[in-house]
């Protein structure tokens, strides 16, 4: 396992470089920032609203995004990476066309550029390097969790600024993934290079271990855990023995469903609705599974994963899934089809517009991805990147024409 002992790191890679010039103060034209996109057959016409950088790039290897997540309301996202800094963000300060609900207009031509300092609501600063971030259901958006390098999930008062519980029974091995359930929002799962999934409740004295279960028998890392989003009793969970796992949480003593397909590790496992799920792993493909008989349904290939966590999430109203590759693409793909019907190059962006920025360093790629859980006719895509830009895309689908 030693390519995951560093986390979010460079894979070797050719440097991608593309010349971009901008044409208004703070913009960037659309039809440049989507050069990367190859794919125009597909329902959905895809643009990109809004670049979020720093004007000082120096160091970006510590500015790498591990995770993105919206909170419950889908109106506030967070972030979190090697940089040690949880920002919050409202999304009506990263979309300019917020307020007017245009999102995903294919007329919309310029892409807002706007530096991280301006656009964070409020920034929390953590004691180690962060993996994941999750908000808690039922806290109206106050409390989140996360898991970080030394092996310990806190959960944050956002109100405060402020931790509020923490444990640290992985033994200081990093913790990789932390989730709540949906059916019993207090209850959380956490999992780790120490090899064990572990449910635990703040409730109990102590916050004591509800369950800890070693879904591999060679002590392999728990790269993901998450609950079934709809209230089910199933908890998924990734491994670094090319396996995911599926537990009943109401009897953890073994998995009662096994995902076998992958030929390396498992970094993440996304349920897409109450009946299928989707994993990735650095075998450079993702499938989407039957949770009723642990059938593979389909595998998904086009972007490069070979070595690094390049995010992945899916956005169930339109049965969208996005992820990032080692080429400093972004990848959407429709569970229909094998193949990505839309491609996105983050290559140089840097404030101002110029290119040489961030996103020219070698061995740069895109991080992070997270779908807002909103809509059916349009949709808001965000994605980080090594070199710590945050990316705002808007898809509509396309209206049907009559031939």
């Amino acid at each position: 396992m030693k390519n995951f002992s560093s986390g979010f790191h460079f894979p070797d890679q050719p440097r991608i470089s593309e010349e971009r010039e901008s044409t208004e103060e703070g913009k960037l034209p659309q039809q440049e920032v989507e050069k990367g996109s190859e794919f125009n057959n597909c329902e959905w016409d895809f643009s990109l609203s809004t670049v979020v950088s720093s004007k000082d790039c120096r160091g970006a290897a510590s500015n790498t995004l591990g995770v993105i997540e919206f909170d419950p309301s889908n109106t506030v996202l967070a972030t979190g990476g090697i940089a040690r800094k949880i920002r919050v963000y409202s999304l009506k300060s990263l979309l300019s066309n917020y307020d007017n609900q245009s999102c995903g207009s294919s007329s919309d031509t310029m892409a807002d550029l706007i530096d991280h300092v301006d656009a964070c609501d409020y920034t929390i600063c953590t004691p180690a390097k962060l993996s994941s971030l999750r908000w808690r259901p039922g806290s109206d958006g106050r409390v989140m969790a996360s898991g970080d390098y030394d092996g310990v999930v806190t959960e944050y008062d956002l109100k405060t600024k402020l931790p509020i519980f923490e444990r640290d029974e992985h033994g200081g091995r990093r913790v990789w993934s932390v989730d709540y359930s949906h059916s019993d929002p207090v209850l959380g799962a956490s999992g780790s290079d120490d090899g064990t999934l572990q449910m635990w409740d703040p409730r109990c004295e102590g916050g004591d271990c509800v369950a800890s279960v070693q879904p591999s028998d060679a002590r392999s890392p728990v790269c993901c855990v998450e609950f079934d989003p709809f209230g089910g009793a199933l908890l998924a969970v990734g491994c670094a023995d090319r396996k995911a796992y599926a537990y009943d949480v109401r009897k953890m003593a073994g998995p009662v469903m096994v995902f076998h397909g992958h030929r390396k590790t498992v970094t993440y496992v996304r349920f897409l609705d109450s009946r299928t799920v989707v994993t990735a792993g650095t075998d450079g493909c993702l499938k989407l599974w039957d949770t009723e008989d642990s059938r593979a349904i389909e595998t998904y290939k086009g972007h490069d994963n070979s070595r690094s966590f390049v995010g992945l999430s899916v956005w169930r109203n339109g049965g969208l899934i996005g992820c990032g590759s080692e080429n400093n693409r972004l990848f959407v793909y429709d569970k229909r089809w094998g193949e990505p019907i839309w491609v996105h190059e983050f290559g140089a962006v840097a404030a101002g517009g110029s290119s040489g920025g961030c996103g020219d360093e070698e061995g740069a790629f895109v991080s992070s991805v997270c779908w807002r859980q909103v809509g059916e006719e349009q949709c808001t895509l965000v994605a980080g990147g090594s070199d710590g830009v945050l990316q705002v895309f808007l898809g509509r689908r396309k209206s049907l024409t009559l031939g």
